[in-house]
């Protein structure tokens, strides 16, 4: 029997995508003379704050891929790009994702920075080659929950039925 998403899943808190992200400005940190900070839009938006925080950066920009249409997979494209006259080819340029699954989205992102450093919080093994640094490895079919997506709801105790 296949599992569903959520029988093989990873929950990221609030506080554990924070601490999360702080480890990966802490790897982060003396790998480089870091100029900027892109995200990956839209799951890379808050690690990238507090990477940018923890290594005081001021500049930084986002970068759109879009590789859905509503919930069929096509072929990744940028959609909105960083200043380019400022980003140059990536020399200095933090690239941050919270999560990097096949590596597609990065491949189209590093073919237009091609000198900058790509940082995810989590790396699954297909993609895990495409990024330099990343902090947490989850196996390919885990599903990685991020606190975006979830909400608090009262849950009913289990009363041993």
């Amino acid at each position: 029997m296949d599992r569903l998403p959520h029988e093989k899943g990873f929950h990221v808190s609030w506080d554990q995508l924070h601490r999360d992200s702080r480890a990966l400005a802490w790897r982060l940190q003396g790998q480089g003379d870091w100029r900027a900070v892109i995200a990956i839009t839209r799951g890379g938006m808050a690690p990238a704050m507090i990477v940018a925080r923890e290594l005081d950066i001021r500049m930084v920009d986002t970068i759109s891929v879009k590789s859905y249409d509503h919930q069929t997979q096509s072929e990744p494209r940028v959609i909105k790009f960083p200043d380019m006259e400022v980003m140059g080819d990536g020399e200095g340029v933090l690239i941050v994702d919270d999560l990097v699954d096949t590596g597609r989205t990065l491949e189209v992102v590093r073919a237009h920075l091609p000198k900058a450093h790509v940082a995810t919080v989590y790396a699954k093994p297909k993609g895990r080659p495409m990024v330099d640094t990343y902090v947490t490895e989850v196996s390919q079919d885990t599903w990685i929950f991020f606190p975006w997506d979830m909400a608090l709801q009262y849950v009913e105790p289990y009363r041993g039925a």
